[in-house]
């Protein structure tokens, strides 16, 4: 094996409940404007005909529990709660059958957004890069496999910043439930073990500063907690 010029990091994990191996982390896709209030609060709305997605590096990856200092180049920092799907098997243009077959598990996972960067090249019709794949912005909690935890749909979400309620909805207010983005993504891309789907956010996001404790919650899942430390 060639050796190479640099030190190369080693791909994210994430711990599994009951299990002693962890799940490896190689890509993360995103699901844009997947509850309907929350692409409304956004002035925007759902795309009804199909999904759409952006990517976060593997290395966006942080544990739940973590502090995490204020990024650079923002003024608007925004929290964005959400149900993760991790891939457990390889699967290509599957019928609904395989891509509930291909569930491994599920997470509590935060998207970290700069949101006054992901809105300027909104208007500018850019690319979504600068406001949403940035370090450290992808944080998750223990994943817990599918087969315990049924009836998914009838499940709350929730966050709270400081102690306070922020965003407060079901998982049955998903406009593409997981088996139906797992089922479109696929006739995109390869999908496998190690992909993570963030799968959108309710209505409520908004602003943290340094100082502001998050808790995300889903009932039957590990919280995800971040504290905003202060800037680099």
């Amino acid at each position: 094996m060639t050796a190479t010029l640099f030190p190369s990091p080693v791909w994210p994990n994430v711990p599994v409940e009951g299990r002693a191996g962890r799940y490896p982390v190689h890509r993360i896709f995103c699901v844009g404007r997947n509850y309907a209030d929350h692409a409304k609060e956004m002035g925007v709305e759902v795309d009804r005909e199909a999904p759409f997605y952006f990517l976060k590096d593997a290395q966006a990856i942080v544990p739940t529990g973590a502090t995490v200092a204020y990024p650079p180049g923002t003024a608007n920092y925004h929290y964005e709660m959400e149900l993760v799907i991790a891939v457990g098997a390889p699967v290509f243009r599957a019928t609904p059958e395989e891509a509930q077959a291909a569930i491994f598990g599920y997470a509590s996972g935060l998207d970290m957004t700069r949101r006054d960067l992901q809105l300027d090249a909104r208007a500018k019709q850019r690319p979504w890069d600068l406001g949403k794949n940035f370090e450290r912005s992808a944080v998750i909690a223990p994943l817990v496999e599918a087969a315990a935890v049924p009836d998914l749909g009838a499940r709350r979400i929730a966050l709270s910043v400081n102690g306070d309620i922020r965003q407060d909805a079901h998982l049955s207010d998903l406009v593409w439930s997981p088996v139906e983005l797992i089922t479109h993504l696929s006739g995109f891309y390869h999908l496998a073990p190690g992909d993570l789907i963030y799968t959108g956010t309710p209505a409520g996001v908004g602003a943290v500063v340094p100082g502001d404790s998050i808790v995300g919650t889903i009932d039957g899942l590990p919280d995800v907690t971040l504290t905003v430390g202060e800037a680099e």
